[in-house]
C-alpha cells in the first residue's frame, strides 16, 4: 500500500477531463449499473483497497487548495 503524495499522471487527468457526455450516455444505456451509488460492494476488496488508498494518499494538487 502508497503512504504520501501519488505521482501525478498528465495523460490520465486529460482523459478524464475529456470523456464526453455522449460516450456516459451510452454506457449509462448499455450497462444499467454505471455511474450508480454503491456499486462498490460489487468488489469488496477492491472498493476496501481504494477506501485505503484514498485515506492514505494526497495529490500535489491537494497542497494548493
Amino acid at each position: 500500500m502508497k503512504f504520501g503524495m501519488r505521482k501525478p499522471s498528465l495523460k490520465k487527468s486529460i482523459k478524464a477531463r475529456t470523456t464526453g457526455k455522449w460516450k456516459r450516455r451510452i454506457k449509462r444505456a448499455i450497462i444499467p449499473w454505471y455511474g450508480k451509488r454503491g456499486t462498490g460492494w460489487l468488489h469488496p476488496k477492491r472498493k476496501l483497497y481504494n477506501k485505503v488508498y484514498k485515506k492514505t494518499t494526497f495529490s500535489i494538487f491537494d497542497l494548493f487548495k
